[in-house]
């Protein structure tokens, strides 16, 4: 486990083969930083997309953006070189697919229950685990939440109003 700025093993591209996971709904700025950082991390990153029914398991609700539409904008982030579907909820078995050698992950994870388990469950396997500052000011959840918001306003007569959903 390393922090971001600190190279793990000595030079600016410590790992060949990165792993960064995400559900990546209603993409944002934190996401394309997490994409940018694990890229300068590693020779081959691959990012992996949860499928909505694993989104929906983790979060209990499906993401917005339908997973065919989150795949495609993420492989189209120029830091990713291969976009991988996760459908089951064991990131060691996701790894013995595609047999990344570092996971990268939003520091809000450091020291919580779930990230040690992760640290521990690819320790085993040589896997590390880098964490990387996770962007405080925009989430999918504050995105969601604002988009209800606007969702449950009245329309005022008038006013140009749009569909949300």
């Amino acid at each position: 486990m390393s922090d971001f700025g600190e190279p793990a093993r000595g030079n600016a591209r410590p790992y060949r083969v990165g792993y960064a996971p995400g559900a990546y709904d209603l993409f944002h700025i934190g996401h394309l930083n997490i994409l940018r950082h694990a890229r300068s991390r590693c020779d081959y990153l691959v990012a992996g997309v949860v499928s909505d029914e694993m989104a929906e398991l983790a979060k209990g609700r499906r993401p917005m953006i339908p997973l065919v539409e989150r795949l495609e904008i993420v492989r189209s982030v120029k830091y990713v070189d291969a976009a991988f579907v996760e459908t089951v909820p064991d990131k060691v078995e996701t790894w013995k697919q595609v047999r990344f050698d570092v996971i990268f992950k939003g520091d809000d994870w450091r020291g919580t229950p779930k990230g040690d388990k992760l640290e521990q469950d690819f320790a085993v396997h040589g896997v590390d685990v880098v964490y990387f500052p996770y962007t405080v000011h925009t989430s999918s959840t504050q995105l969601r939440r604002a988009l209800d918001a606007l969702a449950e306003t009245p329309a005022v007569p008038g006013q140009f109003t749009a569909e949300l959903r």
